[in-house]
């Protein structure tokens, strides 16, 4: 049956003028977004089938970023078009952060590492660098490298955080694996990097380890 043909309470769109987005299920949202299905399915059928044979909406949106098409109704221009929705989303709350409150909320600052991170394949390591009210002065990206290892240098993020005149950074990098706990080297680093910026009369707030959408946090630890 086509959408058109279902009571308007139960449609995706008008649910979501009613209730909100974030009362709708993935593939009701994602019907939403592909607005038209295929020859014997409806938008929510073919989001439904999509969202199914890739397991889970982030397999999903990996997937597109690679191959820039899912089949079967989601080419390149619907890849394109998500993948643009996904770094507006990025986007947006990197500017709610860099405009907002104070950065004192671990909850806030994971949703922004998470979509950061989301489907890199290599470990990057990445500090946010904040004055002295804890407001975000900029996000850089420090180091790159292999699957699971980036070499990061002390003196490299103390000059980057003399440059952007910073009074306290968060830390983060990613672990592709998939296990957010630190390792050896990972408490290691922290210990050296907390060490260096005390020196410099810069405060280490946090270091986050992510993988996929679980974090860990050194602070809410007591690793700090």
């Amino acid at each position: 049956m086509s959408i058109i043909d279902w009571p308007k309470e139960q449609r995706p769109r008008e649910r979501l003028l009613q209730h909100g987005a974030a009362a709708l299920s993935d593939a009701e949202l994602l019907a939403i977004f592909l607005r038209v299905g295929i020859p014997g399915k409806n938008a929510v059928e073919l989001a439904r089938d999509t969202l199914q044979r890739f397991g889970s909406l982030t397999a999903m949106l990996h997937v597109a970023e690679k191959n820039l098409a899912l089949g079967s109704g989601v080419g390149p221009a619907k890849c394109s078009q998500l993948l643009a929705a996904l770094e507006l989303s990025r986007r947006a709350i990197h500017e709610e952060l860099k405009e907002g409150s104070r950065l004192n909320s671990t909850q806030r600052v994971a949703d922004y590492l998470k979509l950061l991170f989301k489907n890199r394949e290599r470990e990057s390591f990445v500090i946010l660098f904040l004055d002295v009210r804890n407001k975000l002065i900029c996000m850089e990206e420090m180091f790159s490298g292999t699957l699971n290892h980036a070499a990061v240098y002390p003196r490299e993020v103390v000059k980057a955080t003399l440059r952007h005149n910073a009074a306290a950074v968060i830390l983060a990098h990613n672990h592709p694996s998939g296990d957010p706990e630190p390792s050896d080297a990972d408490l290691t680093l922290t210990e050296a990097l907390a060490d260096a910026l005390e020196l410099i009369d810069v405060q280490l707030l946090d270091h986050f380890v992510v993988a996929g959408t679980r974090l860990y946090s050194f602070a809410d630890h007591g690793k700090l």
